[in-house]
């Protein structure tokens, strides 16, 4: 898994995949304040068909409390299908650390710059 940077974001192509079967392939932007999996718009959680979760309260960076809709998924992750949790938000797909958790991150941070695979710890 590889990536670059654009625009000051590190930018990753993603396979993400629902219960019956559909899938789409999506550019996510990592973001290390995000304690979560990962964040989806509405638009392509139901296109995907995801599966409801529960909802969850969130505090966003300026402070503000949120409520979350929390759905189940699948995403390619280091060449294996991995079951993870899908926060729903009307912003660009989110990277967050639950994703990135046991996983070494190397980023050139420039225009341009590559993402490097972020490594399965042993």
């Amino acid at each position: 898994m590889t990536g670059v940077v654009r625009e000051r974001e590190a930018r990753v192509r993603l396979t993400i995949r629902g219960p019956s079967g559909g899938m789409r392939k999506i550019d996510a932007v990592i973001d290390t304040g995000f304690s979560s999996w990962l964040t989806l718009p509405r638009s392509l959680i139901v296109a995907l068909r995801l599966t409801w979760y529960t909802t969850e309260l969130a505090i966003l960076a300026d402070g503000n409390e949120v409520l979350f809709n929390v759905y189940e998924a699948a995403v390619t992750w280091n060449r294996r299908s991995r079951s993870i949790f899908v926060s729903e938000s009307e912003t660009i797909p989110l990277i967050g650390m639950a994703l990135l958790e046991g996983c070494e991150l190397n980023v050139q941070v420039r225009q341009g710059g590559k993402l490097r695979r972020p490594l399965l710890s042993l």
